[in-house]
């Protein structure tokens, strides 16, 4: 791997650890976890944090929404394109409460395009969010 295979986005939120936003390898473009947040800010659309940084409440429907163009700017910063998604894994924090309002909104955005889904429930992420998406794109 040399350095341009690197991607780091303008646009998209600062990654919480050591990583890119995404590696391209041949013609393919891998995204790390992306979530809900807003770039340069501590801001997650469709979350209310509490004092002590816990979540009062969220709404999956704005954060799904957030995630979905987090997603657009680094594919499109990267020489990709949402069309060109072919894989894509959803990590939810409560399944139940979640996935039709998630299924609802993810049917809009990829009526299209019809990558290969996976969606696992976890009991955690790394920073105060309900949602986080992994996908696998094709480039130029």
């Amino acid at each position: 791997m040399n350095e341009e295979d690197i991607i780091n986005s303008s646009k998209a939120p600062e990654p919480v650890g050591l990583y890119p936003h995404a590696r391209r390898v041949g013609n393919l473009l891998f995204l790390s976890g992306v979530g809900p947040r807003e770039k340069g800010s501590k801001k997650i659309p469709g979350v209310e944090l509490g004092d002590g940084g816990e979540i009062v409440a969220y709404d999956i429907e704005t954060q799904c929404r957030s995630v979905f163009q987090n997603v657009r700017y680094i594919l499109e910063e990267a020489g990709s394109s949402w069309e060109r998604i072919v894989d894509v894994t959803v990590f939810l924090t409560d399944m139940k409460a979640d996935f039709p309002i998630y299924n609802r909104i993810y049917a809009e955005y990829f009526r299209e395009n019809l990558p290969c889904r996976t969606t696992v429930e976890i009991n955690k992420l790394p920073t105060p969010i309900a949602i986080e998406l992994k996908v696998i794109a094709t480039i130029g």
